[in-house]
């Protein structure tokens, strides 16, 4: 992976997000020209993982730890990755192989011995340390102090935290489903999670998007800033009925 550039701050305030209505008529635009058909399933693996991954676009990035009794501590970013449930809480997360090699990724490895991670959001503040994570070191060397990243105790699992992280969830194996020998597809209940001061809000119960700045894995050495937000309500039928007749 390439060296990853200190994302540029946005000149724009976010203070309050753009409001987008959602009643009355929309204006969608007609195609032009013709729809590719793509049969994805003739494809080699390397092209279906192109399209794949610049059209899910943007994809949180999952900055892991894990350990092992050999090795010691490992960090590794995954971008195929998201929240999938509550009660319980889960994630889910697509882990793959080694580039050129084949062998499975010492966060694979991990995993499937110990049942253990911690899964790490990145945020702008992360982001040079995450593309360092990133980097084929040989064995002998330790990425997470290469990146400058500090290691805390957890409180339910045994692999250590990132304490540079704006958030951080404890995680335990539910599955890991082999869907192919190079890509291992992981299930992780949340058994505890750890946010920055000053993130969180205690009366709403959410993490506040004015404060919280995660970025978003595009496609490549691509990645992109999550600064602007709009919103839209979704109406009442009725209010939609109204605001479509009116339109």
């Amino acid at each position: 992976m390439a060296a990853h550039r200190s994302p540029r701050r946005s000149t724009a305030t976010h203070d309050s997000p753009r409001r987008f209505r959602a009643t009355g008529a929309f204006n969608l635009p007609c195609p032009k020209g013709r729809i590719l058909q793509i049969d994805i399933q003739t494809l080699a693996p390397a092209d279906q993982y192109r399209l794949l991954s610049s059209t899910v676009v943007p994809r949180p990035i999952a900055l892991i730890t894990s350990y092992s009794q050999r090795t010691g501590h490992n960090a590794a970013p995954f971008s195929f990755f998201n929240v999938m449930g509550e009660a319980p809480p889960v994630l889910a997360i697509g882990l793959e192989d080694k580039r050129g090699s084949g062998d499975l990724k010492d966060t694979t490895i991990n995993i499937k011995e110990t049942g253990e991670f911690v899964v790490h959001l990145v945020d702008e503040g992360l982001a040079a340390a995450m593309n360092v994570c990133a980097i084929a070191f040989p064995p002998e060397v330790n990425e997470v102090e290469q990146a400058g990243l500090t290691l805390v105790p957890s409180a339910k699992v045994r692999p250590r935290r990132i304490a540079q992280a704006p958030v951080a969830f404890e995680c335990r194996k539910i599955a890991m489903l082999e869907i192919n020998p190079h890509r291992h597809i992981t299930l992780g209940e949340v058994l505890c999670m750890h946010v920055r001061e000053g993130l969180f809000d205690a009366e709403m119960r959410y993490i506040d998007p004015n404060k919280y700045h995660p970025i978003g894995r595009m496609f490549g050495r691509l990645y992109t800033q999550t600064r602007q937000h709009f919103e839209m309500e979704v109406p009442e039928y009725e209010a939609w009925l109204a605001g479509k007749a009116e339109g």
